[in-house]
């Protein structure tokens, strides 16, 4: 099992293709705030429901510096049928070698309907302008965590 970022860490930085296939790298956002979110797949509900709370949020993120950058195994192709279906404006990007999710401690045994699996752990990570990490936070619930970020970030929320 891959290790857990902590607060002060370097966060890994990552090349990984877009929707559109465009190279997107962490180390290119030097400078601004970066929230990272793994999630298990596109165009299942929990997924979408994560996907569009981020993009309802996004000007307002936006606004206090904040880029979103989403990461899932699924390949470009996929992601851009996910961003046209349900309208996203978050960056999404593909891992389907799972390298990133594994440094970033995003990836390794969870628990699943009492079971326990190994698969994609639903993370959330803050990275801040120098690159370190600012907040590290694992097991995530797909609904209300947007809200819970934004509040535990003390930016002011949307109605």
């Amino acid at each position: 099992m891959s290790e857990r970022l902590q607060p002060g860490d370097p966060a890994p930085d990552f090349t990984l293709p877009d929707a559109d296939g465009k190279e997107i790298s962490l180390s290119a956002r030097r400078g601004r705030k970066v929230i990272v979110y793994f999630y298990p797949a596109a165009l299942t509900p929990g997924c979408t429901k994560q996907a569009c709370d981020f993009t309802d949020n996004l000007d307002l993120l936006a606004g206090e510096g904040y880029d979103v950058i989403g990461v899932s195994p699924d390949k470009p192709e996929k992601l851009a049928r996910f961003r046209e279906k349900e309208d996203l404006r978050v960056t999404l990007v593909s891992d389907p070698s799972k390298a990133v999710m594994e440094a970033y401690g995003a990836f390794g045994e969870k628990k699943l309907y009492g079971k326990t699996v190994t698969g994609v752990i639903r993370s959330t990570i803050v990275v801040d302008e120098e690159g370190k990490v600012e907040r590290a936070l694992y097991n995530v619930k797909a609904t209300g965590h947007v809200a819970k970020i934004i509040r535990d970030l003390g930016l002011a929320e949307t109605a």
